[in-house]
């Protein structure tokens, strides 16, 4: 793509995660916001106009069919991720999808055949290998600083009604396995640079309306010995968010999204890690680079595979238990 030529992106999904989007691209030279589609037109409209879009259209085929549109970013519920990818790319537009790809393995496997079909940039939204608090542990771990021998994880939330992330009623239902636990088991794997050998999960009652298990543990032992504790559940009513701890042999690190301490709580500087302290933004600009340089991105649908094969492993398990 030529430098003086804007990445044309257009936005799939007016929500909570639609805005992060729209104000991460705002912040990005050499980038336009050329479409958004939301659930109906005029809630397009009202995005388009609070976000600067240059216009609103009423369906993704539309998007998909326009000319000036390069690009597509996909913060749609999970539930449409796979077919939606794959029609992007069908149309020979890139895509950056919101975790998760998918929520079978079938339906990712098909999204990766798909995306080597084409050859275009295809990333997935696994947010947290952007975050600076993350980087700045993966690059200790590449440079031989640090060896992680436990992640523990604690993602909690507080959902027995089914509602967003801005407290709006929810047209779908999320789930802590194929989206919450992909973040953890993902960052996992690449912060350890070691394939997960064994996993195991338990779940708790689902619930009688939603249809979802409302708490979850689950347990993870990578190839080279590291070992991942994962707690998640939408029943807690207090601090909100996933929490992760470190442990390794040189030090213990505690990170809150984007900010990082020590194992005593002393705050460790990451400002300088990258352009921002935004890991959407991260993301959205590893997204444009990739474009512009042809290459493959950070997070990759092929990079991010082995995280879906792990949560089709453990949903096997769930199934099975649910049986018993």
């Amino acid at each position: 793509m030529p430098a003086n030529q804007p990445v044309r992106i257009a936005l799939a999904g007016g929500g909570a995660f639609g805005a992060k989007h729209a104000a991460a691209l705002g912040r990005i030279d050499g980038v336009e916001l050329t479409a958004v589609v939301s659930s109906s037109l005029e809630r397009a409209e009202a995005f388009a106009r609070e976000h600067g879009a240059r216009r609103a259209v009423a369906t993704l085929e539309e998007v998909l069919a326009a000319d000036d549109v390069d690009a597509v970013i996909l913060a749609t519920p999970t539930q449409m991720h796979a077919d939606q990818t794959r029609a992007a790319l069908a149309a020979g537009k890139h895509v950056q999808v919101e975790i998760p790809l998918a929520d079978s393995l079938a339906d990712a496997e098909a999204c990766l055949e798909a995306q080597e079909g084409t050859g275009l940039v295809a990333m997935v939204g696994h947010t947290r290998r952007f975050n600076p608090s993350h980087q700045w542990v993966h690059r200790r771990v590449v440079a031989g600083e640090l060896h992680l021998q436990q992640m523990d994880v604690q993602t909690y939330f507080f959902r027995r009604q089914n509602l967003n992330a801005l407290g709006q009623p929810r047209s779908w239902t999320d789930h802590l396995l194929w989206h919450h636990a992909a973040h953890t088991v993902d960052l996992f794997q690449y912060q350890t640079g070691s394939p997960v050998v064994r996993a195991n999960a338990v779940q708790g009652p689902l619930h009688p309306e939603l249809g979802i298990a409302m708490d979850m543990s689950i347990q993870l032992l990578a190839e080279n010995g590291a070992v991942c504790t994962l707690s998640l559940s939408f029943n807690n009513d207090g601090p909100l968010g996933t929490f992760f701890r470190y442990i390794g042999d040189t030090g213990t690190y505690l990170a809150r999204y984007d900010d990082l301490f020590t194992g005593k709580d002393e705050p460790v500087d990451v400002s300088g890690v990258d352009v921002s302290m935004d890991g959407i933004e991260l993301q959205d600009r590893e997204f444009v680079a990739a474009i512009r340089e042809g290459r493959e991105p950070n997070a990759s649908i092929r990079q991010v595979m082995p995280c879906y094969r792990v949560l089709a492993a453990l949903e096997e398990q769930l199934d099975a238990q649910g049986r018993a």
